[in-house]
């Protein structure tokens, strides 16, 4: 059960940082640059895409490792 855990902490570790580093990714594409007139939107914009970014790439982050993690049982 401690192990379960463990793995959930990390996961939600994960989660957050890919979060916050697509957040601050999208930052510094200056998207409002695009536009004459700023959307009122746009801050909800960027925290969606960096949500949505974020959990896509920590989710492939973890399953790649849970996925070598699993390979030692082909040798088993």
């Amino acid at each position: 059960m401690k192990l379960i855990g463990i793995e959930a902490l990390i996961s939600l570790v994960v989660q957050f940082s890919f979060i916050w580093l697509a957040f601050k990714s999208i930052q510094g594409l200056h998207i409002e640059r695009l536009f004459r007139e700023t959307p009122k939107t746009l801050p909800l914009l960027n925290v969606l895409l960096s949500v949505t970014i974020g959990y896509t790439s920590a989710s492939f982050f973890m399953a790649f490792f849970d996925t070598i993690r699993n390979l030692i049982y082909i040798v088993k």
